[in-house]
């Protein structure tokens, strides 16, 4: 099974950050205890000037393979799901291009 890439970009001090990543760190234990890896990936606002032009206002920010899934709040059986979807994706396009 291939590894879903999950991106958490927020800034420390951030209650709502720290949420999100309880929230993600728990469905992630949860997945892997099914043979379902992800990774994770943090950046932080405060040390990137072009990713705080664009998120300042919005962090937290989680995504999924480089794509936005949610801001502010994330709700962790939307979160499975789309880790799930992804997934599969993933699959379906390695099956397509024979990789």
């Amino acid at each position: 099974m291939r590894t879903v890439r999950l991106t958490l970009i927020g800034k420390p001090g951030c209650h709502l950050c720290d949420d999100a990543r309880e929230v993600i760190e728990r469905v992630r234990a949860e997945l892997a205890a099914e043979g379902r890896p992800t990774e994770l990936e943090e950046l932080d606002i405060l040390q990137d000037p072009a990713l705080a032009r664009v998120h300042a206002e919005s962090i937290p920010v989680v995504q999924i393979d480089g794509r936005r899934h949610s801001i502010w709040r994330v709700d962790p059986e939307r979160l499975r799901a789309s880790i799930e979807r992804a997934a599969k994706r993933q699959g379906l396009l390695r099956r397509l291009t024979g990789e």
